[in-house]
């Protein structure tokens, strides 16, 4: 199945929980392909200059899907960074770490504006990380609804983890590892009365 085709199917049904969750919300998702040869395999939700959401995936990534149910599940999974307000929630979670960080490096004996300075940019990164494990199983969890919605199946578009690398639990990784994405696509598909994970 084409990047057109599932783009097609996902789109609308994304708008729909997002308008549903987020009543008034830019919920007119655009999806675009990022078509640099140098960037590796990636999809991401990001915002354009007024305020709509994107969801871009690279050339790599589309590559190496090997059918219409895991290009969805991934769409899909973007998509409910979206709707769940991750990018916001991850502005929050900045800006106070940055406050946090900075406060402590004033209260420091001796501290210069460039060491508050670097103590704000790590605590900012600290922040945008501290949750940034939980936003991603998430959003697969409500993505599995967004794509069953839309008439894939969730459970086959999840082996896609099955060939990616590991992240693992790292302390400052930004992704859960593979297991626990699987385990929740598990559950949420369960939840929805769909059928047992395929291996």
């Amino acid at each position: 199945m084409s990047f057109v085709e599932v783009a097609r199917r996902v789109e609308p049904v994304a708008e729909v929980e997002c308008l549903r969750m987020n009543p008034g919300a830019n919920c007119d998702f655009r999806i675009v392909v990022d078509d640099r040869p140098t960037m590796p395999p990636n999809a991401y939700q990001t915002l354009d200059s007024s305020g709509r959401p994107v969801l871009a995936f690279t050339a790599a990534l589309i590559a190496i899907v090997r059918n219409g149910d895991e290009l969805a599940f991934v769409m899909s999974h973007e998509a409910s960074h979206h709707i769940l307000g991750h990018l916001e929630r991850m502005d929050r979670n900045a800006s106070e770490g940055a406050a946090a960080f900075g406060r402590i490096a004033r209260e420091t004996a001796g501290a210069t504006p460039d060491q508050i300075r670097e103590a704000e940019l790590l605590g900012a990164q600290v922040g945008a990380r501290s949750y940034s494990k939980e936003f991603e199983l998430e959003a697969d969890r409500f993505g599995t609804r967004v794509a069953a919605e839309a008439g894939f199946d969730p459970l086959h578009g999840a082996e896609f983890f099955l060939r990616l690398p590991d992240p693992g639990n790292r302390l400052m990784g930004t992704h859960p590892s593979n297991g626990e994405r699987i385990a929740t696509v598990q559950s949420a598909a369960a939840e929805l009365g769909l059928g047992p994970f395929r291996r």
